[in-house]
């Protein structure tokens, strides 16, 4: 690493990558990290978890031997992932990193845990297990659109900016309102608290669409021959509540309906393929409208890429 680098790193700046799935974030990170003596810190919710390697494109274990990776596969798929628990795992990991002289980059396409980052959360109080089981319950029997109503009428600001099938949020924003008698929204006025020390310099991955689109739908038939399958039929088994943010990755419904019998290979892959793209487009929306990027490589990453962000990483020490 460079004095300039190196100066960066002891003021307290990481780069931060954003960007859709499939967009090449990770060989970027990787390239970043290996050329600066760099830490890769996870910041995508659905890696975190251990169960399902193939299916989230967590990096394999030539990656990690490459660069160290940190948040990758440490949780068991029957925990909760929170924001607030990522938050406090990825200052830790900062910490280390720069303890160590090394330089952080976190990488991810999860738009909530890059803003708790930057910006800190609310204190928002943990919901009893009660409430939010009952909540969940009181979902499954009245459906997402009569749910979402409901919460409506106690927290009609949340319930505005979430859609019928956006379960997990909505639970939580119900679960928030029963527990404190005050809407999530409410608490997320309040002043926020435990954001990542130091500043990061953000870079957005956005390649054109449709090239984003075509590498998800030759990324999904690839996953199913490397072994996605074999994953989400040793998930199956562990018998876990549906409800787990595990159950809801991208891939885990129509494989386990094409184990079942329910529908063939090639539809699967349609249908996950198709669910992918929907989330890369919301993703984009996200980046657009919530993620003010210093830096953008909107094609695949090359050297002169690699030394413009490290020359305003440097600039910025």
């Amino acid at each position: 690493m460079t004095d300039h680098l190196q100066n960066a790193v002891s003021a307290g700046r990481y780069l931060m990558i954003a960007g859709p799935t499939a967009a090449g974030k990770s060989g970027l990170a990787m390239a970043l990290a290996e050329s600066a003596g760099g830490v890769v810190i996870n910041a995508d919710s659905m890696q975190l978890y251990r169960d399902l390697r193939i299916l989230t494109a967590r990096p394999d274990a030539a990656d990690e031997a490459r660069v160290p990776h940190r948040l990758y596969g440490v949780l068991d798929g029957a925990e909760r992932a929170s924001v607030a628990r990522w938050l406090q795992m990825a200052g830790d990991e900062v910490a280390d990193a720069r303890h160590k002289g090394r330089l952080p980059v976190m990488i991810g396409g999860t738009g909530m845990y890059l803003q708790a980052a930057i910006n800190g959360i609310a204190a928002i109080p943990d919901v009893p297990q009660a409430i939010h089981d009952s909540c969940m319950q009181l979902l499954a029997t009245q459906g997402g659109a009569a749910f979402r109503a409901m919460l409506a009428r106690e927290d009609p600001e949340t319930a505005a900016r979430l859609f019928d099938g956006d379960s997990q949020r909505l639970v939580r924003a119900m679960g928030v309102v029963r527990a404190t008698g005050r809407p999530i929204s409410a608490w997320q006025q309040d002043p926020h608290q435990g954001a990542i020390d130091g500043q990061p310099i953000t870079i957005a991955v956005t390649p054109p669409r449709q090239t984003v689109y075509d590498a998800i739908d030759s990324r999904f038939a690839q996953m199913m021959d490397w072994g996605a399958v074999d994953e989400v039929a040793a998930l199956a088994a562990r018998s876990l509540d549906p409800g787990l943010p595990v159950m809801k990755a991208i891939g885990v419904r129509e494989i386990m309906a094409m184990q079942q019998g329910q529908m063939d290979r090639a539809r699967a892959i349609e249908l996950a393929s198709r669910d992918s793209r929907h989330y890369a487009k919301r993703q984009f929306t996200w980046l657009r409208n919530n993620y003010d990027a210093q830096y953008v490589v909107d094609s695949k990453f090359s050297e002169r890429n690699l030394a413009e962000i490290f020359a305003i990483l440097s600039l910025n020490a």
